[in-house]
């Protein structure tokens, strides 16, 4: 009869033990995986639509000093649609300003949907 040596039957138990664990870090990857790239599609989706508010604001600025200066309202909405595509504007005088509002709905991806405006107000007739 043969003896069996104390070193191989603990390999066969570690060896036993690793074989329930097969295949485990590939279903977690599987699982988290959509998890993480939903994170990075909508954290990319975010600063698009920052990005976004920061160009309306800026535009928003340009059209209230351009009616400040008395150009007509189409130059402004012109200004507003070339810095930022589908954007709209209004305008109102209150005293002696003219204030100049643009505003957009931001989608982030297919289902989240945000109202983007931007106002800002210029001397009427300043420079």
């Amino acid at each position: 009869m043969r003896r069996r040596s104390v070193g191989t039957r603990e390999e066969e138990c570690r060896a036993a033990g690793r074989a329930g664990d097969r295949g485990s870090v590939a279903a977690e990857l599987a699982l988290a995986l959509p998890a993480v790239v939903l994170a990075l599609l909508l954290g990319a989706g975010a600063l698009g639509a920052a990005s976004r508010q920061v160009a309306l604001q800026d535009a928003s600025a340009d059209a209230a000093r351009l009616l400040g200066r008395g150009e007509g309202a189409d130059a402004a909405e012109r200004v507003v649609q070339v810095a930022v595509p589908g954007a709209g504007l209004s305008s109102a005088r209150r005293g002696d300003l003219v204030c100049a509002t643009a505003s957009m709905t931001a989608s982030i991806g297919a289902l989240v949907r945000l109202p983007l405006r931007a106002s800002s107000c210029a001397l009427d007739g300043g420079l």
